[in-house]
């Protein structure tokens, strides 16, 4: 599967484009391409929100994590600055994504 950068931006594969592939690869009218990329990320983003883990077999594992408060620095002024406690999503590649993306390196000399 290729796609193509219209930025000289850092490439990204945007939703518009996955919509494209999906119209163009399985057959999809672009209606249900589109809304079928949207439902995907709505369920992504509801379970992550609930705290449900997300894992993609071959691809990865998105967890949610809690990060206790901690102290800060202002870079600029030096003023410490509390860090309140908040959510993140971590993302871990699978062995198999891995891989993939090892197996474009060229072999080291």
């Amino acid at each position: 599967m290729e796609f193509e950068v219209d930025s000289l931006e850092t490439p990204a594969l945007t939703k518009a484009q996955l919509a494209e592939l999906l119209f163009e690869q399985i057959g999809l009218n672009k209606r249900e391409s589109k809304d079928m990329i949207d439902a995907f990320f709505t369920l992504m983003a509801d379970s992550l929100v609930e705290g449900t883990d997300v894992k993609i077999s071959g691809f990865g594992n998105f967890q949610i994590r809690t990060k206790a408060p901690r102290p800060g620095r202002n870079p600029r002024t030096g003023e410490a600055i509390p860090i309140q406690a908040r959510r993140v999503v971590t993302f871990h590649a699978s062995h198999k994504l891995k891989e993939q993306i090892q197996g474009d390196l060229p072999a080291p000399v």
